[in-house]
């Protein structure tokens, strides 16, 4: 958590949120968009610098956090006790194919977090328009949030 000092001295809490981006298991999609690997070189390209661009203006609002897409490649591992720990790559759900990728940002409120990740939603699709993606938006635990239980 980090402590954000305005021009007049007083402190906000700021609290740290990760959206994640799935490949799949989201609410029923408002735009039907084809799985990346079947878009336009030139679409996926222009995909990504949005999300740089996007990222480029919450690091210089200083809400950004970090970001990354994820390779599909990717195990299972867990202490199996001595000597080498066991590898599986199945055959349940795996993270590999429902997280496609994650940002985290560091901001005042948990409204302010909704926001950005409303409008993180609206990165060009295969046709350059935005594809109204659903993401999950969740706060790092201990993170204080605007959020009434």
């Amino acid at each position: 958590m980090a402590i954000l000092v305005t021009p007049d001295r007083t402190e906000t809490r700021m609290a740290k949120y990760l959206i994640l981006k799935h490949y799949r298991g989201n609410p029923e999609p408002v735009v039907d968009v084809p799985p990346m690997d079947q878009w336009p070189p030139a679409a996926v390209d222009a995909h990504i610098q949005w999300m740089v661009d996007f990222a480029r203006r919450l690091e210089e609002s200083g809400e950004f956090v970090s970001h990354q897409a994820l390779s599909p490649e990717g195990a299972f591992v867990r202490y199996g006790g001595d000597g080498r720990p066991p590898v599986t790559d199945g055959p349940f759900a795996e993270t590999k194919d429902l997280v496609a990728g994650w940002m985290i940002i560091d901001v005042d409120s948990y409204e302010r977090a909704v926001e950005i990740a409303g409008a993180y939603s609206a990165a060009p699709g295969p046709d350059g328009e935005p594809i109204h993606e659903w993401l999950e938006l969740r706060p790092f635990m201990g993170s204080p949030t605007t959020v009434e239980a």
